[in-house]
């Protein structure tokens, strides 16, 4: 076993600055559109009167894409190139957004769900493209500083996005009438009519969305980006490339993807259910519960700022994907064993809904210590590679459904409160996969033993 060899990337500096400062907009657009969903799976539930699954489906439609999109787009990539592929991309999640203008004025789930997934589509595709762009436009051993870089735009985008839903979306108007209809105020064709004028205030902002989403694809299209050949730019040696035959022959990759995809579902969990998880607790989708997203990701911008000022000066990438994922694999145990009521931001929960918000600080660095760790020396399997780790992001589809159901085994004899707090014991696996994929899972080069 070895450690990471060195790549060849990128040499020129001014290239690489002006790289990125287009690549953290394009990030920002990735945050802005991905993490309004924790807020969009309450406000759904509510305005469209779902069940907690049909709630859950909001994010498999949108996530689910990364795993039906994720290799079709590495050979988009292959034949078009990284900046048309990114702004295919884009495009395609103009038109997602757009259906949701159709969907609110008929308040028809379906084609919410439809423009969800064609919004994942294209975010299928620029995640297949941005993030190895990143890994290797510059020196391999300080990728996770890059991807904490542009991930900054990204987390600043978390921090805002439910702010800006709940400040444009739901009016002070609409949080009266959301407390009379979770108050059972209205019923039959007056609670239709409720429903429909909540609904219906996604119609501009999804509008506005998608108007901007394909100019910035145009603006994508042609800016100064330099097209990469990742076959060039991340290579170990001729000769190591020749005798794997396979990108299965690249077990770093296999296995990195596996951590990838329980780092992303377990921060999705985390995420998507710490509203209802204040609810369960007497809070309301109305009340300062809205914004309890925005202060994990608050955290996580945090932690990004953090990896830029360590990596790799101070504290090497893969060290720091281990300590995350240890607090990470602390704090899962914490939400489980203890309890106690804690006042604080206006919210009075138990305690180990704070644990659950606190995961956004250490979770900053699990995304960008495995990716350049997964990706590292793939060469002409660079753009597969990726898309396997794209493939990954379905995580985000898949694990809030395993923690639902394990929340209806427990539903039917607990109260909602301890069946959510039970079902968080599914982070714990999850995060001791990471810890042992940062200790030695990146080391193996070969699945036969020496």
């Amino acid at each position: 076993m070895s450690s990471i060899p060195e790549i060849k990337h990128v040499k020129d500096k001014s290239t690489t600055i002006k790289s990125m400062i287009i690549l953290a907009l394009l990030y920002f657009i990735f945050g802005l559109v991905s993490w309004v969903n924790t807020i969009l799976i309450p406000y759904f539930e509510l305005t469209l009167q779902l069940s907690r699954f049909e709630s859950y489906l909001v994010t498999f439609a949108f996530y689910i894409a990364y795993l039906i999109m994720a290799i079709p787009s590495s050979y988009l990539l292959n034949r078009v190139g990284y900046k048309k592929g990114m702004m295919y991309g884009l495009w395609c999640m103009a038109i997602g957004a757009l259906l949701f203008v159709p969907a609110a004025y008929w308040r028809v789930y379906q084609v919410f769900l439809l423009g969800l997934f064609l919004l994942g589509v294209g975010l299928a595709i620029l995640q297949s493209a941005a993030n190895p762009y990143v890994t290797i436009v510059g020196p391999i051993e300080s990728a996770a500083k890059r991807m904490s870089i542009v991930g900054t735009g990204n987390k600043l985008a978390g921090v805002i996005a439910n702010l800006i839903f709940a400040a444009v979306v739901i009016r002070e108007s609409d949080r009266e009438l959301m407390q009379q209809i979770e108050a059972g105020v209205y019923t039959g064709a007056d609670l239709d009519a409720a429903l429909s004028t909540l609904i219906q205030g996604v119609m501009t902002p999804y509008l506005i969305l998608g108007i901007a989403l394909f100019i910035f694809g145009v603006i994508i299209r042609y800016s100064p980006l330099p097209e990469l050949d990742p076959s060039v730019v991340n290579k170990q040696s001729t000769e190591d490339e020749e005798s794997r035959k396979s990108i299965f022959q690249y077990p770093a990759l296999l296995l990195g993807v596996l951590a990838m995809f329980f780092h992303i579902g377990t921060q999705m969990i985390a995420l998507g259910t710490s509203i209802q998880y204040a609810g369960t607790m007497g809070e309301s989708l109305a009340g300062p519960a809205q914004n309890i997203p925005s202060y994990t990701m608050l955290l996580t911008f945090v932690g990004y700022f953090l990896g830029i000022a360590l990596i790799p000066k101070y504290l090497k990438q893969r060290n720091a994907l281990l300590i995350c994922a240890s607090i990470n694999l602390i704090l899962s145990a914490l939400i489980i064993t203890t309890t106690g009521t804690v006042n604080f931001l206006g919210i009075s929960t138990d305690i180990s809904l704070w644990y659950l918000v606190m995961m956004g600080l250490p979770n900053a660095l699990l995304y960008a210590g495995i990716w350049p760790l997964a990706i590292s020396g793939l060469g002409k399997y660079t753009n597969l590679g990726s898309a396997f780790l794209v493939m990954a992001l379905s995580g985000s589809a898949i694990m809030p459904i395993v923690y639902n159901a394990f929340f209806e085994l427990n539903n039917a004899t607990l109260p909602a409160f301890e069946s959510m707090k039970y079902a968080y014991w599914i982070l714990i696996p999850c995060f001791a996969y990471i810890v042992w994929y940062a200790a030695w899972g990146y080391r193996i080069k070969s699945w036969k033993k020496n």
